[in-house]
Parts: structure tokens; sequence; C-alpha cells
């Protein structure tokens, strides 16, 4: 039995809340049972040096925790001066993901920064970034569309992450913190709503895996981030109703 009770191919309870900030051209509030991200997608016109006059466009992402995200308080990695290879990997994560899924030349000459706030954490702050990250970015195409900004969208298909495990011997999906930290091991799945592999993480934790368990995790995440999908296809369809 898991600790949360769940089946072994239950995610937890997942929201994707639309429109929670006024100011940026699209934004999502996403719960993985008790973990939960604000994304918000920002446009800027121009792009990095290494793109100017290419007549393309970036999508890249920022990533970070709220001091009170965890049990107890950390500190402002800003008031610490540097960011930590964690967050680092993560946002770089973040931005390959949703760039997998981006026409560039759509884009024209301009950015689109998702920035991932984690306001708690339980595990799976990573895949729970880039699933509402996809929503909050087709909401900001879907409205530089309507605004005439973009004449074509540049949004060319879902993607979505999830993460799976190997707990008390058992292949499961959607870890929380208390499986995560005592998986025999872990691997978390980014895909695309056509089912092609974007990235794939996994790690033995506490010992190596079977080729047969990993595909068990990786039958897990497919149908787990299937679902993800009908999600983010439910929460633009709302915004546009």
């Amino acid at each position: 039995m898991r600790p949360s009770e769940r089946a072994p191919d239950q995610l937890r309870k997942v929201t994707l809340e639309t429109a929670v900030n006024r100011y940026a051209e699209g934004s999502c509030l996403v719960s993985f049972g008790h973990t939960r991200v604000l994304v918000t997608a920002s446009l800027e016109e121009g792009v990095p040096p290494f793109l100017r006059g290419r007549g393309q466009g970036w999508v890249t992402a920022e990533y970070g925790m709220l001091p009170r995200a965890t049990h107890t308080r950390g500190r402002r990695e800003a008031a610490q001066g540097k960011q930590s290879g964690r967050t680092q990997e993560i946002q770089r994560l973040v931005g390959r993901s949703l760039r997998a899924v981006v026409d560039m030349k759509a884009l024209g000459e301009r950015q689109i920064t998702l920035d991932c706030d984690v306001v708690q954490a339980d595990g799976g702050t990573r895949t729970a970034s880039i699933t509402g990250a996809w929503v909050a970015l087709k909401l900001a195409t879907d409205s530089l569309l309507r605004e005439g900004v973009l004449t074509r969208d540049p949004v060319l298909d879902h993607v979505a992450a999830v993460s799976c495990g190997v707990f008390d011997n058992t292949p499961v999906l959607d870890l929380d913190y208390e499986e995560d930290s005592n998986a025999e091991a872990d691997a978390n799945f980014v895909l695309t709503g056509a089912g092609d592999i974007v990235e794939i993480q996994a790690t033995g934790e506490k010992r190596g895996f079977t080729r047969a368990e990993f595909e068990r995790l990786f039958s897990l995440a497919e149908s787990g981030i299937a679902d993800l999908i009908g999600l983010q296809k439910a929460a633009v369809a709302a915004v546009k109703a």
C-alpha cells in the first residue's frame, strides 16, 4: 500500500487553474496533490544575442522555490547571490521541454519566458512546472494570436511530465515526497501529445532497476501523461469558452 493509499497507476489530484495573474500574457497555478507551482508566461520583444537577425524566437524558463515551500524556511537564492545547481538544472529542463513543441520561426524575434515559482513542494515540482508551463505558454500564444502579434500558432503539440518510481518493490506513478525520498528508483518522463520522448531522467537510488521495471515505469508514465494532457486541453478550452 502506498502511503497516500493510491493505486500504483493513480495520479495525485491534479488541477490547472488559469488566469491567476492579470498582468502576464498567460498564467497557470498547477497542483499535483500538495505540490503547487505558479507559472507565468511573459512576452519580450527581442531575442538573446546568439539569435539576433535569424528571424526566429526563443522560449526559456526560470524556476525557484519560495522560502517556505518546504517544512523549513529556505533562504532566497537571490539573497545568497547565486542559484543552486538543482535550480539551474530544473529550469533548463523546463525550457528544453517547452522548446520541443514550439515553432521558433512562428514566434519571430520574440522571447517567451516561463517563470515557475514553487509555492509548496511535496515531490514532483519539476514535472508540475513543465505541465503547468505548457498551459501558460498556450494561453500566452493564443492571446498574441487574437491581438494579431502572431500570425500563426507556434505551439505544435502538447508536452507534459510526470514522475514514476519503484517504491516498496512496486512501480508506481506520480511520487509524492514520502515516496520519492524512500524509493528504490525514480524517474521523470517528459512526453509530447504524440507520444514522442523529450527527456527521461532515471536513477537507481537504493538499487539498480531491471529493464522490466523500467518498461513498467514507462507504461505508467504514458498513461499518466495522457491524463495530464487531457487536463491541459480542458484548461485551455475553458478559457476560450
